[in-house]
């Protein structure tokens, strides 16, 4: 084998340049965008296909050295959702292999696929350019029907089939916890010896303690306040309804907190969440703590770091992560978080050690979760030194290493297969 120069990405329903926080944005986008950069770093040109969602878009972007964002123009530029993408899999698919096929002959040396809709364009790419198929499958339908939240949708069949046909043709699977890597094997009959274990990065440069004091005088927030933080996007599978819920029990117990809680919902309705982009704001306002809460639109990375940083803690109510950018990022400024015990967040988060996890939804467990904290400096103190020890345990040139080292096991299983 050729040292590998080239790497192509799919990331066919959402660009890793959009602003996460709001639409189909988030955590998916950073990955793709930070794993580009620390392999771009190794000397790996990675080219990233995606799905242009405008016309003023360039079709080529050159978005940091070594990192190219192709724009893709298959189906109406604005309205489509997720739901709505299968039926642009084959306009999307030949323009991929139309841009490779203007390059020389063995162009690219691995696909790496984020996501099922990628991974269908990713397995007829694998085919047509005789290179592996690596893929990442951030969330899984099955999982996120078993867990759904109180007014989300299930997972259309049509992607459950979409998923279990990547799982089959990918040549090797990444997964971003060892209970991610167990699902796939035991929900989607995944081969062990094709699923590897990498954890998802924290830019550790970017998000790291900036005084709490100075973040909150940057924001506006006052010194003394109980600042009670939910990032994210809106939609009912994150749950910032757990937080709001739990708001208000615990100011019902303890009415002399409100005068200094402050409770941010930094970002914007998502998903399911467009159905009803109000209805956050609703609740707040029939459980009576519209006063407390603040929404704050999506912000830059060096925004919501300081947002992390300027929190007394961080609340991930999910019903599901498959890792957990939101707990990690906070971990590394020193803030504790305080998280749902499912999916990756059992792994991000180590609790009693750099935060606490809650092994329910019920309004009453986290709004003693919430207490336990803000009533407790020391507690505070002594988590918030256990949040960034974990977040030493993962950084973004980490896990390009580690995705490096699966691409050479791809490529090598497939060499093998052939010759």
């Amino acid at each position: 084998m050729r040292e590998l120069q080239r790497a192509a990405m799919v990331s066919l329903h959402t660009s890793p340049l959009d602003q996460p926080g709001t639409g189909d944005a988030g955590g998916m986008n950073v990955y793709v965008i930070e794993l580009a950069k620390r392999l771009a770093r190794q000397g790996v040109q990675v080219d990233i296909f995606t799905r242009a969602t405008s016309s003023t878009l360039d079709p080529v972007v050159e978005a940091f050295d070594g990192i190219t964002v192709r724009h893709i123009h298959a189906g109406p530029f604005e309205g489509l959702t997720k739901h709505e993408l299968p039926a642009q899999l084959c306009v999307f698919a030949r323009e991929v292999l139309r841009a490779e096929a203007a390059q020389p002959v063995g162009h690219y040396d691995i696909v790496h696929s984020h996501y099922w809709l990628s991974g269908q364009v990713g397995a007829l790419a694998r085919d047509r350019w005789g290179v592996p198929l690596v893929h990442s499958m951030h969330t899984m339908a099955k999982v996120k029907n078993a867990a759904l939240a109180d007014g989300d949708s299930p997972e259309p069949t049509a992607r459950v089939i979409g998923e279990e046909q990547v799982v089959e043709a990918a040549d090797m699977l990444i997964a971003s916890t060892d209970l991610e890597a167990k699902q796939l094997i035991e929900l989607y009959d995944a081969d062990p010896a094709r699923v590897e274990v990498v954890h998802p990065g924290v830019d550790l440069e970017l998000f790291r303690p900036l005084g709490k004091g100075q973040a909150r005088v940057a924001l506006g927030l006052p010194d003394d306040a109980d600042v009670l933080l939910f990032a994210g996007r809106i939609q009912p599978l994150k749950a910032p309804d757990v937080l709001l819920r739990a708001v208000a029990t615990l100011l019902q117990r303890e009415p002399a907190r409100r005068s200094r809680m402050v409770v941010p919902i930094v970002g914007g309705p998502s998903g399911s969440g467009l159905d009803k982009p109000q209805a956050l704001a609703d609740l707040a306002a029939e459980l009576g703590i519209t006063d407390v809460v603040r929404f704050v639109p999506p912000v830059s990375q060096e925004e919501l770091a300081r947002w992390y940083a300027a929190a007394t803690l961080v609340a991930v109510p999910s019903y599901n992560e498959s890792f957990g950018l939101v707990a990690a990022e906070a971990q590394a400024t020193g803030t504790p978080v305080v998280a749902a015990a499912v999916g990756g967040l059992t792994t991000v988060v180590r609790d009693g050690h750099s935060g606490l996890l809650v092994d329910s939804h019920r309004t009453d467990d986290w709004a003693e979760a919430l207490r336990r904290i803000v009533s407790d400096p020391a507690l505070q103190h002594r988590l918030g030194a256990g949040a960034l020890e974990q977040a030493r345990l993962f950084s973004w040139e980490a896990t390009a290493e580690a995705t490096l080292e699966v691409y050479d096991r791809a490529r090598s299983s497939l060499a093998a297969a052939v010759s």
